[in-house]
């Protein structure tokens, strides 16, 4: 198994749930409003940096992984948002 992390503009963050559902995702973890300084600049939600983020975390198998990957580009390029990805493996305990 593999944990998928992603990293979403939370203006964004709808048409990514949607994006997942229709994928074939059946369930993740959602941390919104995330604050933080990346490629994008600053993302404080405060009033000189508006913008936040949201973290969805998911685990896929390798196939369904690779499958997902795939069909990032599309929807990149459907909504003009460029996702960060990240992922490791992870072992279910129970």
């Amino acid at each position: 198994m593999r944990m998928l992390m992603t990293i979403v503009d939370e203006s964004k963050k709808e048409e990514f749930e949607v994006f997942l559902n229709r994928s074939g995702v059946e369930g993740y973890t959602e941390i919104s409003h995330a604050a933080g300084m990346g490629t994008s600049g600053p993302r404080q939600g405060s009033r000189a940096f508006p913008k936040t983020s949201a973290v969805v975390f998911t685990m896929l198998s390798e196939d369904a992984l690779e499958k997902l990957l795939k069909k990032v580009d599309e929807f990149c390029a459907s909504c003009g948002e460029e996702l960060r990805l990240i992922s490791w493996p992870v072992e279910v305990l129970r």
